[in-house]
């Protein structure tokens, strides 16, 4: 397995940079960061229902662009790029009502000016419930 982040990652400073966030009011939280992939839960609750009471395709869009960024972050040299949302796309193919939802983000390009990642989102019995592309463009910025 191949480790793709720019330094080793810490999963407690991540969270930390989540709080009071959008993510954070639907409840998505980071769980795992593993050698090549990223992984997250949100709840499907009131909170990320939509009115036929399962998850509203948004908050699916949330969740995969959510995790796509974050590991993009984790690849760059924060102190010289930031990368920025360009593209999101998903298929939302399975409706959920109840339990958790876990999204896994895995790259699959990563360019020196953008990143292509694959959010797969799965309910708690491992089915697939949405299948999301983020397109990431990696830009310089000046700190100064």
């Amino acid at each position: 397995m191949s480790y793709i982040w720019k330094d080793k990652p810490d999963i407690e400073a991540v969270r930390r940079v989540m709080e009071n966030t959008a993510s954070s009011n639907l409840g998505i939280e980071l769980v795992e960061i593993g050698d090549d992939f990223l992984v997250g839960t949100m709840p499907a609750d009131h909170r990320t229902f939509q009115p036929m009471g399962t998850i509203h395709g948004g908050a699916n869009v949330l969740l995969a662009e959510t995790l796509g960024s974050i590991a993009a972050t984790l690849c760059i040299d924060s102190s010289v790029e930031a990368c920025v949302g360009q593209e999101v796309n998903a298929n939302h193919l399975r409706s959920v009502k109840e339990g958790l939802v876990t999204g896994t983000a895995r790259v699959i390009h990563r360019g020196r000016t953008s990143h292509v990642w694959e959010i797969r989102i799965v309910d708690d019995n491992d089915k697939l419930s949405c299948i999301s592309r983020l397109t990431i463009a990696v830009i310089s910025i000046n700190k100064s």
